[in-house]
């Protein structure tokens, strides 16, 4: 059948892939239990919408499982180590900045980060000028500096 008889609304556009981070994927246990949650909620919505055969729902869920699938099958729990005291994938830190503003953060993987939860990516600035410090340690990042108070 010609395209010309072919309503607009009928034309769904492929959805190009998300991209993946260059980064390797660790993670946390609890970011691993996420992502294959992602993993089983987007294949029921898949074949949900294969089933209702509902095209854009189709494509737009497929693109996402296309995703996380790929972050299941590269992901690299990362076990912290006990005790240390240094800042690590997986650690929480609280930091005080020159301005006397205290936060803590727990450094997870990119998929699982939600910085209003207080969790970032440990690919972030703030997370890679930190990893290896200790409390006391005292760094400078951007304008401000930072002191390690705790790590957990």
């Amino acid at each position: 059948m010609s395209r010309a008889f072919v309503k607009e609304q009928d034309v769904v556009e492929d959805l190009p892939d998300r991209l993946i981070s260059e980064h390797a994927n660790l993670v946390t246990r609890e970011g691993l239990a996420h992502i294959e949650a992602q993993v089983r909620r987007l294949s029921a919505e898949h074949a949900a919408a294969q089933g209702a055969e509902d095209r854009a729902a189709v494509t737009a869920a497929a693109r996402e499982l296309r995703y996380w699938s790929s972050r299941a099958a590269s992901a690299e729990v990362v076990t912290p180590p006990e005790g240390g005291g240094r800042v690590h994938f997986g650690s929480t830190v609280t930091i005080e900045r020159s301005s006397g503003r205290k936060q803590t953060f727990r450094f997870v993987g990119e998929d699982e980060a939600e910085p209003a939860k207080g969790t970032i990516p440990y690919v972030a600035p703030l997370a890679r000028a930190l990893s290896g410090k200790e409390v006391g340690d005292v760094i400078r990042f951007a304008e401000d500096e930072i002191e390690v108070l705790a790590v957990e």
